[in-house]
């Protein structure tokens, strides 16, 4: 086989650019770890510049079967370090003991829950280099104030500093997107904690964004029904508050509601 289809259902867009693919690989100069793990490896382009670099340990996770087959037979020396799996159900630790960097060129539509994973093990996974719609990568970059500074916006950049790296057209992909995309960086950084109930901190978040026009005084009133909200921050929209006010709002709220 020396095809693989692009499946809709599976939001598939394959780069075909080599000069684009050499772009995002070089990205990984910069990440001190070098065990890396390709999400959705499709026709191999990235791949293809990873696999025999002995500067790198490299694995791929791909969920299509018939992208599998092709990459088992077009890269023989990946052997167990294909996995046939769905990114979103693996347990990361169950693989990787020690940080490793994820890069690749992630689906559209899935986008948003491969980051909620990142997240979820934001120690091992120090570095992300990718590929994603233009419009998601300007809302993680987004500073507290933008109007497309959200949700993502806060959990991301609460344990990872985010460099636009650069803008990618829709010609260098089959099919092409309607959209533009972009490729990113997100570089882990110092905070080990958030220095407040983490629980209560995405809970806020998330209630804040929800009810985005509304004051923090209005979206939280059903977990300030106990609480005297006489600090100014509650007079704010959930766009205004960086990282470090949504922290210090959600010990506010912790303390005062006990």
């Amino acid at each position: 086989m020396n095809y693989v289809r692009p499946k809709k259902s599976l939001g598939q867009h394959f780069l075909k650019d080599q000069n684009i693919a050499r772009k995002i690989v070089a990205a990984l100069e910069q990440c001190p770890q070098k065990t890396v793990l390709e999400i959705g490896p499709g026709t191999g382009v990235l791949t293809a510049l990873l696999v025999d670099n002995p500067e790198f340990d490299f694995y791929a996770v791909e969920i299509d079967p018939e992208a599998y087959e092709f990459l088992k037979v077009e890269f023989p020396n990946l052997n167990e370090k294909l996995l046939l799996a769905n990114f979103l159900k693996i347990d990361i630790k169950d693989y990787f003991q020690n940080p490793i960097t994820i890069i690749g060129n992630f689906p559209y539509n899935i986008s948003s829950q491969i980051f909620f994973k990142v997240l979820e093990n934001h120690d091992l996974v120090l570095d992300v280099v990718c590929m994603i719609q233009k419009e998601v990568a300007d809302r993680i970059k987004a500073s507290h104030g933008n109007k497309t500074y959200g949700i993502l916006s806060v959990f991301l950049q609460a344990f990872y500093d985010i460099e636009y790296l650069f803008t990618v057209g829709p010609t260098v992909f089959n099919p092409p997107p309607k959209v533009n995309s972009a490729v990113i960086h997100l570089k882990r950084n110092n905070r080990k904690t958030l220095d407040c109930n983490e629980e209560l901190f995405f809970k806020i978040v998330k209630l804040g964004f929800n009810q985005r026009r509304k004051t923090l005084r209005n979206s939280l009133k059903s977990i300030l029904q106990n609480i005297q909200v006489i600090d100014e921050i509650f007079n704010m929209r959930p766009e205004q508050l960086s990282v470090d006010e949504f922290i210090y709002l959600t010990n506010y709220i912790d303390k005062n509601n006990k």
